[in-house]
This record gives C-alpha cells, structure tokens and sequence, in this order.
C-alpha cells in the first residue's frame, strides 16, 4: 500500500506539468484571441456567444485543476470529491422525497470512503466498497421504500468511476512512482481531447448519425476522426507516461472509446429523462456530469490496466 502523498512534490518531476498546464493556458489564449475576433465580426452570432462561454469555461477549468494539481494530492483528492458530489446532485435533481435516503447514503456514507480509501492508497478496498458493500445497502433502501430509480448507476458513475482519476496518483510504478500525477494528467487530456476532436469532425464531416435515438449529434465520422485524433496525442505523449508509444496509443484509444461509451450511455439517461444538459454550473457545457461523463468508464479500466501490467501492490 502507497499512500497518496507519501512522494515529495518538490522531487517530482514537476516541470512536465508546468509545460502541459502552460501550454493549455496558451491555447485558451489563442482560443480567446480568435473568439473575441469572430465577436467582433458578428457579435449576434449564438453559435459564436456559445463558443466563447466555452472559452470562459475552459479558462476556469484549466486554473482550477491546474491548481488543485500543483497544490497536492490532498487538494486533487478533494476536487475530485467536490466534482463527484455536484454530480451525485445533478444526477439526483430534482430530488424528490423518496429520493433522499439513497441520496445522503450516497452522500455521508459511500462518497468519502471511497475518496478517503483512495487518497490513503487502499486500492483494494477502493474496488470494492461500492460495488461489494454500498451498492447491496442501497438496493434494500430503494426496496424498503418502494422506489426504484438509476441510484445504484448513479453512485457508479459520479463516484465510483471519477475517484479513480485521484487514485492513479496511489499507483506504485516501478521508476515512475514519482511522477504517478501524469498519469491523471494524461488520462483526462485525452478524454477531453477526444470530446472536443468528436464534435469538430461531426461538425465538419458528420454525415451518419450513430444513435440518432439517444443523441443525434453522434456520428461515425466524428467518432472515427476524435479517437485517431486521441490515439495520435497519445502516441506523442507517451514519454509523460510509463509506456511506450504503442502502448500510449492504445490507452489513448481505450480513453477515448470507453469515453464514447460513457457520453452515449448518459446522453440516453437524459434522453430519457426529457432534458438536454444536467446542469447550468459550466457556461456553454451544461453541468458537471456533461464534462465527465467521457470519464466515469475510462477511468477505473485505464487504472487497472495500468496497474496489472505496468505496477505491483
């Protein structure tokens, strides 16, 4: 067992991070710079007021994390608990009466143990006290008063799956022990970096939807062009990570399937659900559950590959 922060950020090789988080705050420049200039061109544009709330917002998330992971396992520890919480309450709005039991449950019980199991490093324990201890409670509560509801996915998907972003940083890696936060780092550039590809190449060359039911702005030519996009960028980070290039292009590719997958899975829950977006917290995003969603699957399968192949208890 690692405990979190049982490594010294002043020996780590910290400079990596500082050029990643650089050069994301240089590319929100340039995204600033262009988007103030279409602005300019045509300042009624919805499509461009909406490109430019994306820009603010991105501008916000690259500080915040940027900072949390500068700081510290215990301030990303904390982020990420903050980030799974306002997406429990997303996912539970509105909340209705016979909701709450399994919502506080969920709240005061099965979120901070799981964020402490992981920040303490107990990454067995951390596999398996949601899905073994929490997820059997939860289903008699919901029994108990008479109410079925996607709680138990709930719980996977806004706990379970993002606290192991945090826990890559527990990783015992032999020669990367000290550097574990990349492995966050990447995992979360490329998911993201996925989305963002996914949507252009819909918008530039979309032509066959892909779930036209559940989410009709998915296409096969999007989703070809964002994963080849995010394996390439994975491909060339690979000297951030314990990989080699290969092997960096297939988690790259893993990354952003199983993040497909995520966003097509809560994109049917909405659609179901009768709403758009989960939230209004992100400008030009929706909540916070439409930004991780392409990370509640690949999150726990990047770490146990990366810990069965690549580390040791």
């Amino acid at each position: 067992m690692m405990r979190m922060n049982d490594y010294n950020y002043m020996t780590t090789r910290i400079a990596e991070v500082y050029f990643i988080l650089g050069s994301l705050l240089v590319a929100a420049s340039l995204a600033s710079v262009i988007g103030y200039a279409l602005k300019l061109r045509r300042p009624a544009d919805p499509a461009i007021q909406n490109l430019n709330a994306r820009i603010r917002s991105w501008w916000i998330l690259i500080l915040v994390s940027g900072g949390a992971l500068l700081a510290g396992p215990a301030a990303v520890n904390l982020l990420f608990c903050g980030v799974s919480f306002l997406a429990l309450r997303e996912f539970f709005s509105p909340l209705r009466k016979a909701d709450r039991p399994v919502f506080y449950a969920c709240v005061f019980l099965a979120l901070p143990v799981q964020y402490m199991l992981a920040y303490e490093g107990r990454l067995e324990a951390l596999a398996i006290w949601i899905p073994v201890f929490c997820l059997p409670l939860l289903a008699v509560m919901e029994a108990l008063f008479d109410r079925v509801s996607a709680a138990l996915l709930g719980l996977l998907v806004c706990v379970y799956g993002i606290s192991y972003i945090p826990a890559l940083m527990a990783l015992h890696i032999p020669g990367y022990e000290r550097r574990t936060p990349l492995l966050m780092v990447f995992l979360v550039l490329i998911a993201q970096v996925s989305d963002i590809l996914q949507y252009v190449w819909g918008k530039l060359a979309g032509r066959h939807a892909l779930a036209p039911a559940i989410s009709p702005s998915k296409t096969v030519e999007g989703l070809v062009g964002g994963v080849a996009g995010a394996s390439l960028l994975g491909a060339l980070l690979w000297r951030l990570t314990p990989f080699t290039s290969w092997q960096s292009a297939l988690m790259a590719f893993l990354i952003a399937m199983l993040g497909f997958a995520g966003g097509l899975v809560m994109s049917a829950i909405k659609r179901d659900r009768g709403i758009k977006d989960w939230g209004r917290l992100i400008e030009g995003h929706g909540g916070i559950l439409d930004r991780i969603d392409s990370l509640c699957f690949s999150a726990p399968v990047f770490f146990h590959l990366a810990r069965y192949f690549f580390g040791h208890s």
